[in-house]
């Protein structure tokens, strides 16, 4: 029996990157053995067991073969005389396919050392192709490494476009899409997740809202980039900047599906997008059953997000009424969130990158303002339902007016 560390331990380290967890194969051993040993059997699908001091997972080295359509269509196969090369051909792509032995060496069958050199995403095998929530890992570690150079090699693409045309991708299950779509909007750069998706022809069947974005024009004196689709990118991008919270870098991703089902015979305008995209946003979660929280965020930003653009320029009742649409008095964290997507969106464009967007910061600091107004016990004296509710808008109202009176003059909002 030998244990070694293996894939992305490894990858990380050698990349000079956070190792976040550590897995082990081991060789030559077999359930019982494991049992005997003190590990605790976890694996549902094939044997993986947690060590009974670090908890860290150890699976049986296996094979695999493929028995169906679907990343589930496999059986498996782990004897005691499955080697270390055997389970590591298995694998998605050589720079995971490196182990280390107790000793510190490294075993490199398939040069996964040499294309973190060239920075390179390849494929181990023509085993591959018979995952596919490989062509999601794909997106999401050319999202992860992309600050570091990485790209994706043409044999690599060109076998993930086959397996689209090949109808793998069908058979990706919502659990997967959403869980991998998180870990890629972690990433340092959640815009490659997107444009890996959509260059092997994933992303239509994945995220069909969102792929109907590309290739659909905007008005230039708005969008010098024109296409939806790289305005989205570019929000993407801006919204990683700026944000950590993934409920934001989310609803930026969300925030324009309505454009993507803008009639054609009134383009390039896009009159009624925000309300236009509300049930796109909810069918998308719906399909992908992603957390509520997510959902009732990027429904916000949808239906909102112009009128943080039109901060400065709104009625003070309309801006009570944005606050109240957010339902902000009750959940400010949504408040917070959903400014810094506005800021993502306005920023998201060509020429306007590094654009200041006062009207984020504006929105934080008013809800600052408007969050300890109370009725005093005079006020509240025989109010009661709507004539309470009314009065304590009434006051809110009035903070809204005098806040704006006390500063400056902003600067002339910048079409977006």
């Amino acid at each position: 029996m030998k244990t070694y560390l293996v894939g992305g331990a490894i990858r990380d380290a050698l990349l000079n990157l956070p190792v976040q967890e550590k897995d082990w194969v081991v060789v030559g051993s077999d359930p019982a053995s494991m049992d005997a040993a003190g590990f605790t059997p976890v694996g549902k699908d094939f044997p993986v067991f947690l060590h009974p001091e670090t908890k860290e997972e150890y699976a049986l080295a296996r094979t695999e073969r493929k028995t169906a359509p679907g990343y589930k269509g496999f059986s498996f196969y782990t004897g005691s005389d499955v080697s270390l090369e055997d389970d590591l051909i298995r694998r998605d792509l050589t720079i995971n396919a490196i182990a280390e032995d107790e000793n510190g060496a490294l075993i490199d069958p398939y040069n996964g050392q040499e294309d973190l050199k060239l920075r390179v995403l390849r494929h181990v095998s023509p085993a591959f192709a018979e995952d596919p929530v490989r062509i999601l890992r794909v997106a999401r570690f050319a999202a992860k490494l992309a600050p570091l150079g990485f790209r994706i090699a043409p044999e690599t693409t060109a076998l993930m476009q086959q397996m689209v045309a090949d109808g793998e991708a069908d058979h990706l299950v919502p659990e997967r899409v959403w869980q991998e779509t998180v870990k890629a909007l972690a990433s340092p750069a959640p815009q490659r997740f997107i444009e890996v998706l959509r260059n092997c022809g994933a992303l239509a069947k994945v995220y069909p809202e969102i792929d109907a974005m590309f290739g659909v024009p905007q008005k230039p004196e708005w969008h010098p980039e024109i296409d939806c689709g790289r305005h989205l990118l570019l929000a993407l991008e801006i919204a990683a900047q700026i944000s950590d919270d993934l409920r934001t870098r989310f609803a930026v991703l969300v925030h324009d599906l309505g454009k993507g089902a803008t009639p054609a015979d009134v383009l390039p305008s896009h009159r009624g997008h925000e309300e236009r995209g509300v049930p796109l946003v909810e069918q998308l979660c719906q399909r992908l059953r992603t957390p509520k929280d997510f959902q009732k965020l990027g429904v916000k930003v949808s239906r909102w997000h112009l009128h943080s653009h039109r901060l400065f320029e709104l009625k003070h009742s309309t801006v009570l009424k944005l606050l109240e649409g957010l339902d902000a008095f009750r959940t400010p964290e949504d408040l917070i969130a959903f400014s810094y997507a506005c800021e993502a969106d306005a920023r998201g464009r060509d020429k306007y990158m590094d654009s200041q967007y006062p009207q984020a910061a504006t929105t934080r600091d008013l809800l600052e303002q408007l969050l300890p107004i109370r009725l005093s016990e005079a006020e509240r004296e025989g109010l009661q339902g709507k004539a309470f509710a009314e009065a304590l808008r009434k006051k809110r109202l009035q903070a809204i007016s005098d806040f704006f009176a006390q500063r400056p003059t902003p600067p002339a909002r910048q079409k977006s």
